[in-house]
């Protein structure tokens, strides 16, 4: 009889195996350590990865042996840190711990290429790129000035959240705010229930709590709401009224990223979307030469 080891033990054997090629490939030098004796094994020394990522000896020398030990997020970012890894190599790391990089703005790899020239398509619908925690990770030149200028935005602050409470343009542009905010806020804790550890989940919703009075009111209520699909009005500031469907279409698991859409219902709104989207780009295109 064949016996098919548990994939968590599968996981971590992998993690093991990973984490000690990447020890083996780096030199001392390349982290500002002396060479000193005469090594046996290629590559860093165990101690002195504990060493370069403030961990113990002893966890260390048991995360590269299999055990079944727990890892912190910010144990494998000073790890990622520590072995010079990659942003492939970081993302395969995490993948293998089976945990989340709480890095907010490394590069995503969800938004590719092709997903950018279909945003870019979409028009004169406004689409975006979000994942589970609301940040804005691409959209085109409509969504760009759907509810605020997403260009002058930091991109730090690009997140959906933080703009329904705190951007006063975007909030300006919400039809029954209040209400909107309150299912908003719902959404947001039932995302949040999978990753309550998590460092960047935990920084976004200190963040709100410490900034927005409204926020602190509507999150105490302890509402939960499911993602569902729904119509609603923005006040745009540059065409007016428009009467959209807000749609969501998942690019992985349903709590992962997600191409948002917000199709015209009449109309009248699918010409002021397209009005908006020639102001957007003409905005974007740079001035010709002077006459």
């Amino acid at each position: 009889m064949t016996t098919v080891a548990p994939s968590t033990d599968v996981r971590r054997h992998e993690l093991a195996e990973f984490l000690r090629s990447r020890r083996e490939r780096i030199t001392p030098e390349q982290v500002g350590l002396p060479r000193g004796r005469r090594r046996r094994t290629p590559g860093l020394r165990r101690e002195e990865v504990a060493q370069l990522s403030a961990v113990g000896v002893t966890w260390y020398t048991w995360l590269e042996q299999a055990r079944e030990i727990q890892v912190s997020q910010q144990v494998l970012d000073a790890l990622a840190r520590a072995l010079l890894l990659d942003t492939s190599e970081r993302t395969h790391l995490f993948a293998l711990a089976g945990t989340f990089d709480p890095t907010p703005h490394a590069p995503c790899p969800t938004v590719t290429p092709a997903l950018r020239a279909l945003l870019d398509q979409l028009g004169p619908v406004p689409g975006c790129v979000q994942n589970s925690r609301y940040d804005i990770l691409a959209y085109n030149a409509t969504y760009g000035q759907l509810l605020c200028d997403m260009d002058r935005v930091r991109p730090e602050d690009r997140n959906c959240m933080w703009l329904a409470f705190t951007h006063e343009d975007w909030r300006a542009a919400v039809v029954d705010r209040a209400e909107v905010n309150r299912v908003m806020a719902a959404k947001f804790r039932a995302s949040m229930a999978e990753h309550l550890a998590e460092p960047a989940w935990k920084a976004l919703l200190h963040r709100l709590e410490s900034e927005s009075a409204e926020f602190r009111e509507v999150w105490a209520r302890h509402e939960v709401v499911g993602q569902a699909n729904k119509s609603k009005y923005i006040l745009n500031a540059r065409v007016g009224l428009l009467h959209l469907e807000h749609t969501n279409l998942w690019l992985g698991p349903a709590a992962g990223s997600r191409l948002t859409t917000y199709t015209p219902l009449d109309e009248e709104t699918r010409e002021r979307l397209e009005r908006l989207e020639r102001l957007a780009l003409g905005a974007a295109a740079p001035a010709g030469p002077p006459g």
